[in-house]
């Protein structure tokens, strides 16, 4: 069995590793470190979590041990698609380059420019930066790329899945043609393979495992589920989350719950602090601080549940994750072999469990498609019973449309007679329809008794009809003679009304 002092790795860098309590490499490793060593261009393929940083940070420290960095000239550069990879990244480097006098320089989002820039105007051996801080300082002019020696690509898929490429493609141009180059991808898309045809020159590919595989020691499992209602299926899903949690027990000592949107993320997150459980979300929209004292807090045991979007699923290195929970399914199957690598890490049991709903179900379909297995379908904890929560307020918010489209319409309804009667009446009362009483809301609070005209009345003028039919409605309508439109009574005449129309017919 190979050993790291079989690696030729520099003294220094085999003590830093003696005193990590290392002493075995991973087959990445194994793999990588002696043809970096040589010089020569690597291509790593490996599944997350099987030690791919070392596989670069430890040939990296052994050949700059010699040499020294020039003011705003890196001598070697590594690309990391995160903040939280890049940091980790940097913290492997403090962890094995303590016994050699090594400089870094750490470019992500979220910390001041002018903090960065006096770091790299000392001149920095290693500079670890996420592209886009990168090209930032390079277009400021306060970095060059002129004097870089070796260049790491680490996580080449995911920068693919967050449209770094063309970054990708234009920090290659502007360091060396006669650098060397360690690419390391947990999968191989063929924007990948294209990239590694086009930059590296005639790599060692190392390719410790298939491509797209989940680690043997992770249990997997998939609850199948559908809400009630739909508009109750968020509240239920939460709720069989808790569940699951809950049917997991003290084996379930720390989990990283996923979420597919930031959104989602932040709702679960509070969702389970008002449960009473330990909970705090992190993704890309959060302050960097708050992102940074969130990772502490779980990665010390302070925080049992991280709630995450996908920025985490790249990068955070907590051995001792017991649980991954998938509240949905990656809308990209490669994103799932990465969810569930947060568990299970170096040689380590875990559990992954993922919620499907109905429209996920195609989305499970290409994540088996990928892994070439079918997950085990678990049987859901909630049984069928009844869900205790109530109804999302988003329910109810779909309901009131419903209704006041409804009072719409029965008030289009209503008042369109009324419309119709703006206009003089040109028919006689007799043509009028039977069936037009007005409604409870249109009859007056002090119901006066109806003033009945006298048996032996001709038939009523169309002023009369006009009138009675101007007081229905919207309360508008005009007499014989164009008077002023008489505000409608109901079904109540007043006496007086009804008087003046009989002076007219007597005069």
């Amino acid at each position: 069995m190979t050993k790291f002092s079989d690696l030729k790795l520099g003294p220094k860098v085999q003590k830093a590793i003696e005193e990590a309590g290392y002493t075995t490499p991973t087959p990445i490793q194994a793999g990588a470190i002696p043809a970096a060593l040589e010089g020569r261009d690597v291509l790593g393929i490996a599944q997350t979590g099987t030690g791919k940083t070392a596989s670069f940070t430890l040939p990296m420290i052994t050949q700059l041990a010699r040499g020294r960095a020039k003011a705003r000239m890196p001598r070697s550069l590594v690309l990391a698609p995160t903040r939280e990879l890049a940091a980790q990244v940097a913290e492997n480097f403090d962890t094995y380059a303590k016994h050699v006098r090594l400089t870094k320089a750490l470019l992500i989002g979220g910390v001041s420019f002018k903090e960065q820039d006096v770091l790299i105007d000392k001149g920095v051996d290693v500079l670890i930066a996420t592209p886009g801080r990168l090209l930032d300082h390079f277009e400021r002019g306060k970095l060059l790329l002129t004097d870089v020696k070796i260049m790491v690509v680490d996580e080449a898929d995911r920068m693919l899945d967050m449209g770094f490429i063309p970054d990708i493609e234009r920090i290659f141009s502007l360091v060396p043609f006669t650098r060397q180059t360690l690419f390391f991808s947990a999968t191989m898309a063929p924007e990948i393979e294209r990239i590694t045809n086009t930059f590296l020159s005639n790599p060692e590919r190392v390719e410790v495992a298939r491509q797209a595989t989940a680690s043997e020691t992770i249990e997997q499992g998939v609850v199948m589920f559908k809400g009630s209602r739909k508009d109750r299926q968020p509240s239920e899903k939460r709720k069989l989350l808790r569940a699951l949690i809950d049917k997991e027990g003290d084996a379930c000592s720390n989990a990283i719950i996923f979420c597919n949107r930031k959104m989602d993320v932040d709702v679960v997150a509070k969702s389970l602090k008002k449960y009473g459980y330990d909970a705090a979300p992190i993704h890309g929209d959060l302050d960097q601080s708050q992102r940074t004292r969130t990772l502490d807090g779980f990665r010390a045991g302070d925080l049992r549940f991280l709630v995450a979007s996908d920025v985490a699923a790249r990068g955070l290195d907590v051995p001792a994750v017991s649980h991954v929970f998938n509240f949905d399914v990656p809308s990209h199957a490669e994103d799932y072999v990465h969810r569930i690598g947060r568990t299970g890490r170096a040689g380590r049991e875990g559990k992954a469990i993922m919620i499907c709903v109905p429209q996920d179900e195609k989305n499970l379909d290409d994540v088996e498609r990928l892994i070439e297995k079918q997950i085990p379908r678990l049987d859901s904890p909630l049984g069928n019973d009844a869900p205790e929560e109530p109804a999302t307020a988003e329910a109810a918010t779909d309901e009131k449309p419903k209704r006041s489209r409804s009072r719409r319409r029965k008030s289009d309804a209503d008042t369109a007679p009324a419309k119709a009667d703006t206009a003089p009446a040109k028919e006689t009362a007799s043509e009028a329809p039977a069936d037009e009483t007005p409604s409870k809301a249109e009859t007056p609070k002090d119901d006066a008794p109806k003033a009945e005209a006298p048996k032996d009345e001709t038939p009523k003028t169309e002023a009369e009809s006009g009138s009675r039919r101007g007081g229905r409605g919207r309360g508008r309508g005009k007499g014989a003679s164009g008077d002023d439109a008489v505000k409608g009574m109901g079904d109540h005449l007043p006496t007086f009304i009804e008087k003046s129309f009989e002076e007219r017919l007597a005069g």
